[in-house]
């Protein structure tokens, strides 16, 4: 009988039952890793010496669950999906994995990702791509490709995911699954591989709102080490799941969805937004109050180069300590200058190493006011516009990008018109550290597509409330990805 395809509640009801041990739990998540690592290559590292544990009242304890592998986890390899790194084990465990091991959860393997979270294709980790298991010939997206692939897949009810702009929540949609980046600073950011420090939010991919909800208030805490984390201990996020929406407002932004801009869009396309707004009409008849919304065209367009100049100039500081002097494999060179070109040269990807080279531009001197600052401004101006927005309404509800998952073979792709915000909002609840949800909606292409729920800092309860009732309306929860069959 297979274990690994229920929930976490689920699990931990025959775990006390006596029904099934947590060794047993250990050995089929294992088999299935293995299973799923020659389908989608989404590890960097499977534990096979890993053992079940006690069960206890937790409902995390004895169940296995995966690890991001910008985790930092201790005596375990952990490369950030990166040649830099690629020998690195660290002496000590990121604060959230912390909180885990203290549940008693059973981490089975370490999974891959874009390197340093960085690009959305799931194609750019040392260890290769990661394939979607609806769909080999599609993309997972990124940075959370193997997390996203695994969960999807089976292996666990949940795994571990990292943020910057969508990088759990886009993952999710193309496996569909759920993928919750709570409020910035919920989730202790110590042991996390930075990327950009003030976007970087850790998270959750799992399978149904209330597994999100279970690990993220397992996960989330004040911690000593983040100066940034927040004391959340009042915040009940499996007690907030009730179902109950009444007096409940959300809207969506209309320059984002406006079917007029997509006349002439592709058949994907088309089929996405008709079940996004198949849902809103659900949501109406739900008892929500649902609205459209208009924000400035011109605020909105800024949004990607924003995200662009403000990302890569904190990367370019945050991964300046990558010089294979102090860890990592020595590069080559006749003194320690030599050395460290030789390391970045040869260790870091062709787009991390564009990255760095925009990231170093915007931030020189002469630069810094034209571009750096700039997208500062601009990103405070997006940030006070949604918050303006949550003072009438509980989230905004929009589509998660422009369709199903993308093909990774690039030309296969239709080159969609109009289609980058549907493709980058999901950036904002980065710029403003809201809280935000994807969760399934439906199928077009056979493939899963999503919506996501986006609230107002510290409203995460009433944010994953919404998404739960939401997801019972829709049916789409625990749902296993099933290979779509292709000519």
């Amino acid at each position: 009988m297979s274990y690994m395809d229920k929930s976490i509640e689920e699990l931990h009801e025959l775990l006390v039952s006596g029904k099934v041990t947590s060794d047993e739990l250990v050995k089929e998540s294992l088999e299935k890793s293995h299973e799923v690592q020659e389908k989608c290559n989404a590890f960097v590292t499977i534990l096979d010496d890993a053992k079940g544990g006690e069960v206890t009242d937790n409902l995390l304890s004895g169940i296995p669950y995966g690890v991001k592998d910008n985790y930092s986890t201790k005596g375990i390899l952990s490369t950030g999906s990166s040649n830099t790194l690629k020998d690195y084990v660290p002496f000590f465990d990121a604060t959230a994995v912390v909180h885990l091991n203290e549940a008693g959860a059973i981490k089975v393997n370490k999974t891959a990702l874009d390197e340093f979270g960085m690009g959305g294709t799931g194609t750019t980790a040392h260890t290769g791509v990661q394939r979607n298991p609806w769909d080999t010939r599609r993309m997972c997206s990124g940075s959370s490709s193997g997390s996203a692939a695994a969960v999807a897949s089976g292996v666990y009810p949940y795994a571990t995911g990292s943020d910057t702009g969508d990088s759990i929540r886009k993952p999710a949609a193309y496996c569909g699954i759920v993928g919750y980046k709570p409020t910035y600073g919920m989730i202790s950011r110590y042991g996390l591989f930075p990327y950009a420090s003030s976007l970087d939010h850790l998270g959750v991919l799992t399978r149904n709102v209330r597994d999100a909800a279970i690990v993220v208030d397992t996960m989330k805490g004040i911690d000593k080490n983040d100066m940034t984390s927040w004391d959340s201990k009042d915040v009940h996020l499996l007690e907030a799941c009730t179902g109950n929406i009444k007096g409940k407002k959300l809207c969506y932004i209309k320059e984002i969805v406006d079917r007029d801009k997509f006349k002439n869009c592709g058949k994907e396309l088309k089929e996405h937004l008709d079940n996004y707004y198949n849902v809103i009409e659900k949501c109406k008849k739900m008892g929500f109050t649902v609205d459209e919304v208009s924000v400035d065209q011109v605020l909105l367009n800024a949004l990607p180069s924003v995200y662009n100049i403000i990302s890569y100039a904190e990367v370019t500081s945050n991964l300046s300590n990558l010089t294979g002097i102090i860890f990592g494999p020595r590069g080559e060179g006749d003194n320690y200058i030599d050395m460290m070109k030789d390391h970045r040269t040869k260790g870091f990807s062709p787009l991390i190493k564009r990255r760095f080279v925009i990231g170093s531009y915007v931030l020189q001197k002469e630069n810094q006011e034209r571009y750096f600052r700039n997208a500062q401004r601009v990103r405070r101006l997006l940030v006070d516009r949604w918050k303006e927005i949550f003072k009438d309404y509980d989230a905004v509800i929009l589509p998660v990008a422009s369709g199903p998952a993308k093909f990774l073979d690039t030309s296969k792709n239709v080159q969609e018109e109009n289609t980058t915000l549907l493709e980058e909002h999901l950036q904002i609840g980065n710029f403003g550290g809201f809280p935000s949800i994807t969760i399934p909606s439906g199928f077009v292409s056979d493939l899963p597509v999503a919506i996501n729920i986006t609230g107002n800092c510290y409203d995460d309860e009433n944010v994953l409330n919404i998404a739960y009732a939401i997801e019972k309306e829709l049916g789409y929860a625990n749902q296993i990805a099933k290979e779509v069959k292709h000519d």
